[in-house]
């Protein structure tokens, strides 16, 4: 895939339409289109890995400082204070950008409005061409070899370069090119606008030159990069809550589903257990009322407790049907006389728990069947024992 160059107009005047130079290279650094094209038609064409701009020399600065050895950060913030000495504005405005340190102390520095750089970025993301690098206008020239210097005309302003990473601009101001400039080097021409006895190279190789190692949009990437992280650290906590939180519904609608199905259980032995209530709203409340009404024997209607009592008899004592000769209630006792051919049936745990569940107690006499209240059989059957202690 191969990489776009753009030679960029002033950035005032740079628009989709705007018709810009342009260069491809391949992966060897050779070029292998140039010409003029629309920023649009660069953007719906050959496809590309990149694209690395170069600036007018009206839209940036650029310089050398000489500093001495410092670290990453410290040479940073070293560069920042001595630019920010050299500029006529507010610096808060600039973006800086900056080489690494030579092994003469000296360190490329450059500059150019945040406005502009945003502009500028945010026109190239709209059309889809991701940005590379972005350079001073000098860069694009071949990088001399040792005793040259590659040098350039563009619309009135001097374009040297002295090496990977130092290049020069200069405004036009004389014919001739300040020989303080060149300090004694051959100067290697790009174009047809040099000096007769100069070296010359074809104008295609204008935008020709290997990229320098630093950028005026290094601060922009680490940025992005940074926000980028934090980007996706935000979207594994949203993911974590998200998961969490539906962890949480699932298990809450688990545990009320559960609790429904205890609560309809319970509803169902009340309502087998007290027929009488037309509507079971509190199970446990309501059962503990029938159980003190039952047991307690206040407040009840007879005719409501005789039914009450044939029901659960019809109910625990299934054995009974067709089988009662005469039924006699008393209070709350309920008697049941059997026919005289009906058989002797035992008094079996099963259906006698049953009834002990709803508060019944179940005894026989001979043919004689009495259903009564727990509490009231318990008592019974206790002054019974006394009076067989007595005896």
């Amino acid at each position: 895939m191969s990489r776009l160059r753009i030679a960029l107009p002033p950035l005032t005047e740079l628009a989709r339409e705007t018709t810009v130079a342009f260069a491809r290279l391949d992966r060897a650094g050779r070029v292998t289109e140039s010409g003029h094209s629309t920023l649009s038609a660069l953007a719906t064409g050959q496809k590309t890995s990149g694209v690395e701009c170069y600036l007018h020399p009206l839209d940036s600065v650029l310089t050398v400082i000489d500093l001495p050895p410092l670290s990453g950060s410290r040479l940073k913030a070293a560069v920042i204070c001595a630019a920010q000495g050299l500029m006529l504005g507010n610096s808060d405005q600039m973006h800086i950008a900056h080489s690494a340190r030579d092994a003469q102390g000296h360190v490329q520095v450059g500059w150019l409005p945040k406005e502009s750089l945003d502009r500028l970025t945010g026109l190239l993301s709209q059309m889809r061409l991701p940005l590379r690098g972005l350079y001073p206008a000098p860069f694009g020239l071949p990088v001399p070899v040792a005793g040259q210097i590659s040098a350039g005309l563009l619309e009135e302003h001097w374009l040297l370069r002295h090496g990977l990473d130092h290049a020069v601009v200069q405004p036009c101001t004389e014919d001739r090119l300040d020989e303080r400039l060149v300090s004694g080097g051959e100067l290697c021409w790009i174009g047809h606008d040099g000096a007769a006895d100069a070296q010359t190279l074809s104008a295609e190789q204008a935008l020709s030159g290997v990229a320098p190692g630093w950028s005026l949009h290094a601060g922009l990437v680490r940025t992005a990069s940074q926000a980028s992280s934090w980007t996706s650290a935000l979207v594994c906590c949203v993911l974590a809550v998200a998961v969490w939180t539906l962890g949480l519904n699932l298990y809450a609608a688990r545990e009320a589903a559960q609790g429904q199905a205890l609560k309809a259980g319970m509803s169902q032995r009340v309502k087998q257990a007290f027929p009488e209530l037309p509507v079971i709203l509190n199970p446990l409340q309501q059962a503990r009322q029938q159980l003190a009404a039952r047991q307690g024997g206040a407040g009840s209607d007879p005719g409501q407790r005789f039914t009450q009592l044939m029901q659960q008899a019809a109910e625990g004592m299934p054995f009974m049907a067709g089988s009662v000769q005469s039924l006699m209630f008393s209070g709350d006792k309920l008697q049941l006389q059997m026919l005289d051919e009906t058989p002797q049936m035992p008094v079996d745990s099963t259906w006698q728990d049953s009834l002990k569940q709803v508060g019944l107690s179940v005894s026989r006499q001979e043919r004689l069947w009495t259903l009564s209240p727990l509490a009231e059989s318990t008592s019974a059957e206790s002054d019974e024992a006394q009076g067989d202690d007595h005896e």
